[in-house]
């Protein structure tokens, strides 16, 4: 069914479900920038913006995507930002503050976070972001709560005048289900910012009295929560669990005969329920993914009330702190729990099938450009400082142009300090997307302080890892904006880098001699290698395939293009090698690098 019917039904994946909650509580304003697992969210506003009489917009970063939305809501209008995990850091700076200062319109932050670091490169528990900044904070644990809590949580954020954190995980965002539609409410799309500096503008007298001012509210949130519909407790019996987020339908899939207190509302906590459902267990077992959130504060709860019931959970080692719960994680508990009648898991395969890791696509510019970096750096000592992307996988052989990642722009960062603590080179891969997102900083920084770096912007023209989204590079053209793409170039030259070239980095030979110049130069180097997703060009249906065979007559069998290109598309055949014509697409890299022209393209 359609996600903008009026009622009805319809099976949708937990993000095609947020969404529907925002249009049903009226959200005239969202801002993101994309990452997994929310990109879903981003990529149906998008669609749908226009329709819905709602401003989106994919914002240059995660801090800008909070201000941007946190002055909606300070003009009252609805406003939501989202994100995956590691953006809510990013975000982190406008955030604490924007607890001060609250907000009159609601405003919820979703925080997609992603236990098993499915598509991330940490696991962090951003439920410590609600503690440390004093926000109260929303969990649903499944697509249909993920829709029918949005419109609660819009009245809390009214009520106490503070955004509200609403965090998913990974398996709430791409889990499907039904989900009943409700009544859309409408709500203002334009609002009127009205000038209050005590509570806006927060320097350090008001600030002092705006944290006293926060405190007060994080009580009435107290309050709120005891009594919050969010809040509940099923079953019965003296054996008691307390679990909230997606653990909770684990717990009622493997479990039958416990009492469960089921926890949406979890900062602050419901400190009484809490004690009360705990007077008459014999023990009671806290199951939540990641850190012991909340076992920890139930651990304090038992010693502010006195009592003695035995708490178990990753504290006691019955559950484990690492990786995402499923319903084969609650047989842990087989001692402490009665267990329904479930299926034994299915017996292990004896042949173990071969791992596939994540791979650059045939026809992938980033090959021809890393391959490029590598030729050129010959046996000079570099060192690779990578980001996050598809680039990331420039790791693998036979590239390894990936030493050293940490978060997004801080390749192009850390690639200064190594100039500055070694005698080695070092190499900053990024990608355009992530350029504007926290690049040109590193960049400037790097001319700033005289920083002998090479930056190399891998611009394939779209925001490939998250699902093709735009940015400041590509323009704008959706919910009845359009903009102009931001030249790469043109913005480099203009903060005043002196090596600026960009190349094409399907003529790997030429790259390879563009790569030794900026690698040669004294002072800040740019390569913009420029080069449209091949992936990106198929889903629009603009990309061009051609045909590349290799003549066997001409072959030598030297196997460079397997080894300088590593295209999936290349099919070594005992001492041969040939072309897959399922997976090329003709972009010609291997025939660029044959030193006898064997590799044939033809239109």
């Amino acid at each position: 069914m359609n996600i903008l019917e009026e009622d009805g039904r319809g099976l949708l994946l937990g993000n095609e479900a947020i969404v529907r909650g925002l249009i049903e509580a009226g959200v005239k304003f969202a801002s993101t920038y994309p990452g997994t697992p929310s990109s879903e969210i981003g990529n149906l506003l998008e669609e749908l913006s226009g329709e819905i009489g709602m401003y989106f917009e994919f914002s240059s970063n995660e801090k800008i995507a909070v201000e941007v939305s946190a002055a909606a809501a300070a003009a009252g209008v609805r406003s939501f930002a989202f994100m995956k995990h590691v953006g809510l850091n990013v975000a982190a700076d406008p955030l604490m503050t924007l607890a001060y200062s609250g907000v009159i319109g609601g405003m919820l932050v979703l925080t997609a976070d992603d236990p098993s670091v499915h598509s991330s490169q940490n696991e962090q528990d951003n439920r410590y972001f609600s503690t440390l900044s004093l926000l109260p904070m929303i969990e649903p644990s499944t697509p249909a709560e993920a829709k029918d809590m949005i419109k609660y949580a819009y009245w809390v954020s009214e009520k106490l005048g503070l955004p509200l954190i609403y965090r998913t995980t990974t398996r709430v965002n791409h889990a499907r289900s039904i989900v009943e539609y409700g009544p859309i409410t409408d709500t203002p799309a334009k609002g009127h910012f009205r000038k209050d500096d005590k509570r806006f503008v927060n320097i350090p007298a008001y600030a002092k009295q705006n944290r006293v001012r926060l405190l007060e509210l994080n009580r009435e949130a107290q309050e709120l929560s005891e009594t919050s519909p969010l809040n509940y407790v099923e079953g019965g019996g003296d054996i008691g669990v307390i679990t909230s987020g997606v653990s909770y339908t684990y717990i009622k899939e493997y479990t039958s005969g416990a009492s469960i207190l089921k926890l949406g509302f979890t900062n602050p906590l419901p400190e009484k329920k809490i004690a009360d459902f705990l007077k008459d267990k014999r023990y009671v077992i806290i199951a939540e993914e990641l850190e012991p959130f909340l076992e920890d504060q139930v651990l304090r709860i038992c010693a502010q009330n006195g009592l003695t019931v035995p708490v178990y959970g990753k504290r006691s080692g019955h559950l484990p702190r690492e990786w995402e719960y499923s319903p084969d994680t609650m047989r842990r508990l087989n001692s402490l729990l009665t267990v329904r009648d479930m299926p034994e898991p299915l017996p292990s395969v004896a042949a173990k099938l071969p791992g596939r890791p994540a791979t650059l696509c045939a026809g992938c510019p980033h090959r021809g450009m890393f391959a490029a970096a590598k030729k050129a750096a010959g046996k000079r000592d570099i060192i690779y400082c990578s980001d996050i992307g598809c680039y990331t996988l420039g790791i693998q052989p036979p590239f390894g142009t990936a030493d050293f990642i940490i978060c997004m722009g801080g390749g192009a960062g850390a690639a200064g300090g190594f100039d500055e603590a070694t005698d080695q080179k070092a190499i900053a891969f990024i990608g355009d997307s992530t350029f504007f997102h926290s690049g040109v900083g590193p960049l400037t920084s790097a001319l700033f302080n005289s920083h002998k770096i090479t930056m190399v912007i891998l611009d394939n023209r779209t925001t490939a890892m998250t699902g093709h989204q735009p940015n400041p590079g590509t323009g704008r053209d959706f919910g009845n904006i359009s903009t102009e793409p931001i030249d790469i170039e043109t913005m480099v030259k203009g903060v005043g880098i002196k090596f600026v070239r960009t190349v094409n980095p399907y003529d790997v030979r030429e790259t390879e001699n563009t790569m030794k110049d900026a690698l040669d130069f004294d002072g800040v180097s740019v390569i913009i290698s420029k080069c449209p997703c091949p992936l990106e060009l198929k889903k629009r249906k603009v990309l061009k395939i051609r045909e590349c065979t290799v003549n066997q007559d001409k072959c030598i069998r030297c196997h460079r293009c397997v080894k300088t290109i590593a295209c999936p598309a290349l099919v070594k055949k005992g001492d041969t090698v040939a072309t897959d014509p399922t997976q090329c697409i003709g972009c010609g890299m291997c025939a660029n690098v044959c030193p006898k022209n064997a590799i044939e393209v033809k239109e």
